[in-house]
């Protein structure tokens, strides 16, 4: 197939049920995670809070950061589950994040539920399929998968007795203006219900960044490869500021060192404060800025969740 963008009619597929709501986003620390995969089961608090220290400032503790925006196309309603393919396509990624508290000397914070959503390899959001994402890619309904155009690559798992989640996705793919990147929210205080979150705070909302060597990589894999065009570097991006994991950049260690078709394992730390609740940053500065692709967020299909995207930020 080429990267040709066809005028495809999207084919509906099978649906699930999306209800429930989240609040505004708020501020905290990231800092990188050098631990990375050690069983969930067998790792302690203790080597958790290590590990981020020394990944954390020079002083060895957790700083708390700002937010950045959450874009606009944030939908309510994310499903509770590891698995956030639904048959995506793409390079695997397995991501770890871990949740620390920073006023209590990274203790981990466990219950905390972390929400992740990110385009697929061609740089289609589920309930935004219609977006153009830049340059030339197929229609999103050609991918052949099963996936629900509203629920895929989007999803919520609650903190273990480390503050540790994980999450089995694919590495997102590119569109224009913006670099490779996963959003993610930390919530406290709610509770699973109907499949979902409900209710309490969001502490966090920030952005989880890819290496330009390693995204390159990747992009020139299927299917990436027949999404053409000319893809933003972190350099040039309108939210990274270039602070390396204290700014939301993964660890990231291949499956395979010498074939990245087979994966990697990516990871970081969250510090936040489980007391505070903020609105999180405006496109006015810390993190905003720039224009989504042409038709989103407003040329959402007809049919897409009746919660619409809460962001009308200027960067996705």
């Amino acid at each position: 197939m080429t990267g040709t963008h066809k005028d495809t009619t999207i084919t509906r597929r099978r649906a699930i049920a999306v209800t429930g709501g989240t609040v505004a986003a708020g501020g905290l620390a990231i800092a990188g995670y050098q631990s990375a995969f050690a069983d969930e089961t067998t790792a302690t608090a203790t080597e958790t809070a290590a590990a981020s220290a020394s990944a954390g400032s020079s002083s060895g503790t957790c700083v708390l950061m700002s937010s950045v925006t959450e874009g606009p196309y944030y939908l309510d309603g994310a499903l509770v589950r590891k698995d956030i393919t639904e048959g995506k396509s793409g390079v695997p990624l397995t991501l770890r994040i871990t949740v620390q508290d920073t006023t209590e000397s990274c203790a981990p914070v466990a219950g905390a539920a972390v929400e992740i959503w990110h385009c697929d390899a061609w740089g289609y959001y589920s309930g935004y399929t219609t977006a153009n994402p830049g340059g030339s890619a197929p229609a999103e309904s050609e991918d052949g998968s099963t996936a629900d155009d509203k629920t895929y690559l989007r999803g919520y798992q609650v903190a273990n007795a480390n503050g540790v989640v994980k999450f089995e996705t694919i590495v997102p793919g590119w569109y224009t203006p913006r670099t490779c990147h996963i959003h993610v929210k930390v919530h406290t205080g709610g509770e699973k219900e109907d499949g979902t979150y409900e209710g309490g705070k969001v502490n966090f909302t920030g952005q989880l960044f890819f290496d330009d060597a390693v995204a390159e990589q990747i992009f020139e894999l299927e299917p990436y490869s027949q999404h053409t065009g000319t893809w933003t570097k972190l350099d040039d991006d309108m939210v990274y500021d270039g602070g390396g994991a204290s700014s939301g950049l993964l660890t990231l260690k291949p499956v395979h060192k010498k074939d990245p078709s087979k994966g990697y394992k990516g990871s970081i730390t969250l510090g936040i404060d489980p007391d505070t609740e903020n609105t999180g940053a405006g496109s006015g500065g810390g993190g905003g800025g720039g224009t989504p692709p042409s038709g989103a967020p407003g040329d959402a299909p007809s049919d897409a969740p009746s919660a619409s995207a809460s962001s009308t930020e200027s960067s996705s």
